[in-house]
């Protein structure tokens, strides 16, 4: 463990965050640093404990108390080691992820005391690639077997590293023009600038990974031709269909969906950074499409309403504040959460359902320029004389559902710009109505068997699996899916008879050789730690 009593005697130190004033007129990341030593404190508060819930609260099984006290005692390149482990990109998740495991932490049944996992996970990783530690590992064999992989997100990438890394030959299929799915062009720069995703698409092609991009299968590639091509298929597209707004002036000028405003706002900056680049000689690999005549969507000036207060939303309002919006509004359907912990609703370890103020919120609340209103429900939108969009209506929601709006409570409320930020409904639909797999519920694609859909060989992993949710299940499912497409083909046999597949590393590691056919799948235990070189 760490320091014996080193939770009593430290205290907690949370993620540090750049001035909101300062950060809100950049598009760099707005996490700071924490010296080292401060890291080491942190790392000492770890308890080691005898059961250590913040395994559970993390999707991908991180090794957190090993690596937290590897950095306490300043043995950062083991603690790398033990980080990628059981993460291929944590230097992904250190930036994005929310952190469950913090709300697991055994110290969070005091609220608020949890070690900084978060903060340290992201140290160990930076300084993993500054110090040089993070290297291509491309396989040592070939197997002769094939596989592609539709969708280049998180989900994608880690499956895709991880056939690499077993032998199989991996092309990975992306229909824009850059690599990263949403992380790419999804999420701003202030919260992960573009060349920490690149340098991970650059590791990718360096252990042998084919990366087409620009190719949208099911209409450049036929999935025909793509089956008959590959020994097997990984569907990794995400779940990228927007929840929309059924009410009075929905298709007036003006009224966009979130993620169509982020992927343009994400590729003016990357042709900016493109510029910069060039300016001092140095090559740009950025996205260079330019949204089509007419067809740009603009805050600067404008009074922007964001409805949904989720991450998404919360990456409008930073977007909207950094391009000049003269005033933003966000809006949300369900009641303020209460300001702690309601042990009765979400009890430790549980996620707690409790209030947080965003990072975009704190910063257009520093500008003066922002507001949060919470059951707020929207039944029309108004238009001008000239046809454009000049103000939103809403009413007070009630507090359950169907959060019915409360009569006499109606008000108007100017905006020029609406983005509607209010989830995803599930993965695209046309490219598996090609394919032919069967669908779930809620139009996810189905797995009968551990990621395999109703195709044999066919097999799906990350949003378009298991519907909208966090990046670390993502590269979760992406490495789950991947153990189960290895064992696929090492069934179908290969070049290297003796090769020793990924599934019986698994099964003697784990101990769960009988898991896979239980009902939650796959086991969810990962291997340990490794030694760094």
């Amino acid at each position: 463990m760490g320091k014996l009593g080193g939770f009593l005697s430290i205290e907690r130190s949370g993620i540090a965050y750049r001035d909101p004033t300062g950060r809100s007129h950049d598009y760099r990341e707005f996490l700071a640093p924490r010296p080292e030593a401060e890291l080491r404190d942190q790392g000492a508060r770890c308890m080691d404990c005898g059961v250590p819930f913040c395994h559970n609260g993390c999707p991908l099984g991180n090794l957190i108390p090993d690596w937290n006290d590897l950095v306490y005692r300043g043995r950062w390149q083991e603690a790398a080691a033990q980080l990628h482990a059981t993460n291929n990109f944590p230097d992904f998740t250190g930036r994005l992820c929310p952190a469950p495991c913090e709300a697991a932490c055994v110290l969070e049944i005091r609220e608020g005391e949890a070690v900084s996992i978060k903060q340290i996970e992201l140290a160990i990783i930076d300084r993993a690639f500054e110090e040089g530690w993070v290297r291509p590992a491309p396989p040592r064999r070939e197997t002769g077997r094939t596989v592609a992989v539709v969708g280049s997100g998180p989900a994608g990438m880690a499956a895709a590293q991880q056939l690499r890394r077993a032998g199989h030959a991996v092309t990975l299929l992306e229909r824009d023009e850059a690599a990263g799915g949403l992380v790419r062009f999804g999420v701003p720069d202030f919260k992960i600038e573009k060349r920490i995703v690149e340098r991970r698409v650059r590791q990718l092609i360096d252990e042998g990974v084919q990366l087409r991009l620009g190719v949208d299968v099911g209409r450049d590639l036929d999935v025909r031709e793509l089956r008959e091509r590959f020994d097997a298929v990984v569907i990794a597209t995400g779940s990228r269909v927007p929840r929309d707004l059924p009410v009075p002036g929905r298709e007036l000028p003006g009224v966009h969906f979130a993620m169509d405003y982020l992927y343009q706002r994400n590729r003016w900056v990357a042709r900016q950074a493109g510029v910069e680049a060039r300016q001092v000689g140095v090559e740009a690999l950025q996205p260079v499409v330019e949204p089509a005549p007419g067809e740009g969507i603009y805050a600067a000036g404008k009074d922007v309403i964001v409805i949904g207060g989720g991450d998404t939303g919360a990456d409008c309002v930073g977007n909207a504040l950094r391009e000049g919006a003269r005033s933003i509004l966000q809006l949300e359907l369900l009641p303020r959460p209460p300001a702690s912990r309601p042990d009765e609703l979400t009890p430790w370890p549980e996620w707690p359902l409790k209030y947080r103020l965003s990072y975009a919120m704190e910063e257009a609340l520093s500008a003066g320029l922002g507001e949060q209103v919470y059951s707020a429900s929207t039944s029309s939108l108004t238009a001008g004389a000239d046809g454009a969009l000049t103000a939103l209506r809403i009413a007070q929601a009630e507090p359950q559902p169907p959060f019915a709006p409360v009569p006499g409570t109606e008000r108007e409320i100017p905006a020029q710009l609406v983005l509607l930020a209010m989830g995803f409904l599930g993965p695209e639909q046309d490219l598996l109505d090609k394919l032919g797999v069967e669908r779930d519920g809620r139009s996810n694609v189905r797995t009968a068997k551990p990621y395999e859909t109703s195709l044999p060989g066919v097999f799906a992993a990350g949003d378009a699996r298991r519907g909208q949710s966090l990046i670390v299940w993502a590269i979760n499912e992406g490495r789950q899916c991947a153990r189960m497409v290895d064992r696929y083909l090492t069934a179908l046999g290969g070049e290297d008879g003796d090769r020793v597949a990924l599934s019986a590393r698994d099964e003697g590691i784990a101990g769960h050789a009988d898991a896979d056919s239980g009902p939650e799948g796959p086991p969810q235990h990962v291997g340990p730690g490794i030694k760094a070189e």
